[in-house]
């Protein structure tokens, strides 16, 4: 097999490059450029239209990363076995992914919640006003703190994969191993212990019983 994958690794970083800075982008100038608007009943549309015009690509982005990331699992899954630390960043990266994943699609719900509210008097796309009807208030609410809930998850991302990215050194993949197999036989050693302890503890039985 190749131990090169190109093409994997280019939809992964570029999908998950894509989600991150289209999130951040979004809630500092969308939402922040429909702030400024001197009508309170075109604020929400305005930032309403400019995040539907960005959720098909960001969902092609997201697709991306993910069909990235499973081949880049399933290339790779030999090293996760064999080297030590490898399958505890695969665990962490999987996690953040997948709450990533449910907090933008939540976000997005939300969005459209807001689309269909209007020309609804707000402070901005997620701050509400004296006159913003209740229910709108309360997904604006929830909408100010997923904003950054997003980014700061994919940019987790990217750290993990960072990290991942220095475990496939020849350095760190040799002390990773080798930390692998070095468990493995203190494993077998304590397995091997325990049963020479067990079997000894049987023999003094049947001695016992003999008296």
């Amino acid at each position: 097999m190749s131990e090169r994958h190109t093409a994997l690794r280019s939809m992964h970083d570029l999908g998950l490059a894509a989600w991150f800075g289209g999130s951040l982008m979004g809630a500092l100038g969308v939402n922040g450029a429909a702030a400024q608007l001197d009508d309170s009943k075109q604020r929400l549309p305005t930032a309403s239209a400019g995040w539907a015009r960005w959720t098909p690509v960001n969902a092609a982005a997201i697709g991306s990363h993910l069909i990235g990331a499973a081949g880049e699992l399933a290339v790779e899954s030999p090293r996760v076995a064999a080297q030590a630390g490898v399958a505890k960043a695969s665990a962490v990266k999987t996690g953040l992914t997948v709450a990533a994943l449910a907090v933008t699609g939540y976000s997005r719900l939300l969005g459209m919640k807001l689309e269909k509210a209007g020309r609804t008097p707000v402070g901005g796309a997620t701050e509400p006003t004296f006159d913003t009807p209740s229910d709108v208030a309360s997904a604006q609410r929830q909408m100010k703190m997923l904003q950054w809930a997003i980014p700061a998850l994919t940019g987790a991302l990217i750290v993990v994969t960072s990290f991942m990215g220095e475990q496939q050194k020849p350095g760190q993949m040799f002390r990773g191993m080798f930390g692998r197999a070095r468990g493995l036989m203190n494993a077998g050693k304590g397995l091997g212990m325990a049963g020479a302890t067990g079997m000894a503890a049987r023999k003094r039985g049947m001695a016992l019983n003999r008296h």
